[in-house]
């Protein structure tokens, strides 16, 4: 068989048994293209993913609202009405009638009532330092001693001369009693008698002047003496002993008077009315200090004095309250908190501040009605603590509030309180619906 024979034609079918087949109208068709094909599939296989993703990524709450609404419509109520009929749980308290103190917390500072840098008054070499750091003294204690021995010359110098002076102004006054009563007897001139008085009175300056030069070197000779002008904390000593100093130039140390102690503190200009009433009443007020994180109560103390001026910078007026300080706790330039007790107000309605809610129309209250629905009601506040606040009008004394859950509360919401449903017993939690164990 050669190969012309062995090759079926082109235009031919072959059967699967290698046998040729008549060509018919149905195949005379030709197959798709490949590349047609391709697309096909990936748009199929596009739209499946797609599919499966809108199918696991919608929310399930659609099944349970389909679910519900058939339901509804099964019991004939509308959709979500079980929603709006569930009660909230909520926390409740009752407006009640108490005092509130009226107390402004204010910024202070510990200032000292008397606060001494020692300095020396006249020059020498510090020959003594009688103080340890940090020690107390009390008032007129000898602190330092500058060599006082050029002083105690000057002083003796000055003290000869005065003797001198004034053995000088003696004869003159004898001299001038002589001459008086020579002038009487016209047996001196006129000249020489009113001479002499001239020079007693010369004498008596001169003298005069003695005794002013005697006080300044007795004053400079004490001056060598550093003394304690109060009583208080000696600080950190400025000079060693053995150093130069220098008149109204060197500083020996600092002197603080502890014990009492003040603190400064402001006012706001709107308080200021209110605490100057106050303060004319009683004529001092309470006021406690605080440390800077306001947590521990540091020392109690008065105040009596207000400034003469507020400042415009800050629109405050300063304060000082007095503080005993017998512990010491109290340091200046100490930052604390002042604790100002105004007045305590009597028979208040009394909330917490967390029962205040803020609306368009200022603020309000969620009141539990007796058939455990809630309303608003808006009120109106008076001074406030940092847990309560006092209302002034808007409710009554008994009246309960909503303090927790008040999120979820709408006007006519149904509540619950879980205070007032008593909790099972562990015995009643092991009993059978019948009552048995």
């Amino acid at each position: 068989m050669d190969e012309q024979t062995a090759r079926p034609p082109q235009d031919r079918p072959v059967t699967a048994d290698g046998a040729d087949r008549p060509k018919n109208a149905s195949d005379s068709t030709p197959p798709p293209p490949k590349k047609k094909r391709g697309r096909v599939a990936l748009i199929v296989g596009v739209s499946a993913v797609a599919i499966l993703a809108v199918a696991f990524l919608r929310p399930h709450s659609s099944g349970n609202h389909q679910g519900s609404r058939h339901r509804g419509a099964q019991t004939g109520t509308a959709p979500g009405a079980a929603t709006a009929n569930q009660a909230e749980p909520v926390g409740v308290t009752t407006v009640r009638s108490g005092d509130m103190p009226v107390e402004l917390t204010l910024l202070g500072t510990v200032v000292p009532i008397t606060n001494v840098t020692l300095q020396a008054r006249v020059n020498g070499h510090l020959m003594k330092v009688d103080f340890t750091e940090g020690q107390h003294v009390n008032m007129g204690d000898e602190l330092e001693l500058i060599d006082p021995r050029p002083y105690q010359a000057a002083l003796d110098q000055w003290k000869g001369t005065l003797a001198a002076d004034r053995a000088n102004l003696e004869k003159a006054r004898i001299d001038n009693r002589r001459y008086q009563t020579l002038i009487k007897q016209q047996s001196t001139s006129a000249m020489q008698a009113v001479d002499q008085e001239y020079t007693v009175k010369q004498l008596e300056g001169t003298v005069a002047y003695d005794e002013a030069q005697v006080e300044n070197a007795e004053l400079n000779l004490h001056y060598c003496h550093i003394m304690a002008p109060v009583g208080g904390r000696i600080g950190i000593r400025g000079v060693d002993m053995g150093n130069y100093v220098a008149a109204g130039s060197t500083t020996l140390g600092t002197l603080t008077q502890m014990q009492p102690i003040s603190v400064i503190y402001t006012v706001p200009q709107n308080e200021l009315a209110r605490v100057n009433d106050r303060l004319r009443e009683v004529g001092q007020l309470p006021v406690s200090a605080w440390d800077g994180a306001n947590e521990h109560k540091i020392a109690d103390g008065t105040v009596k004095a207000l400034d003469s001026q507020i400042d415009t910078s800050t629109g405050t007026i300063r304060m000082r309250g007095i503080f005993t300080n017998e512990d010491e706790h109290l340091f200046p330039n100490q930052f604390v908190n002042a604790h100002l007790l105004v007045e305590t107000l009597h028979n208040v309605m009394l909330v917490p501040n967390n029962a205040l809610q803020t609306g368009p129309d200022g603020q309000f209250v969620y009141v539990v009605q007796p058939d455990s629905t809630v309303a608003v009601q808006n009120v109106k506040t008076g001074i406030s603590s940092s847990d309560t606040t006092v209302l002034l009008s808007g409710v009554k004394i008994g009246d309960r509030v909503v303090t927790d859950g008040t999120s979820h509360l709408r006007p006519g919401t149904k509540v619950t309180i879980p205070a007032d449903t008593p909790a099972a017993s562990p015995a009643d939690t092991t009993k059978t619906p019948n009552g048995k164990p």
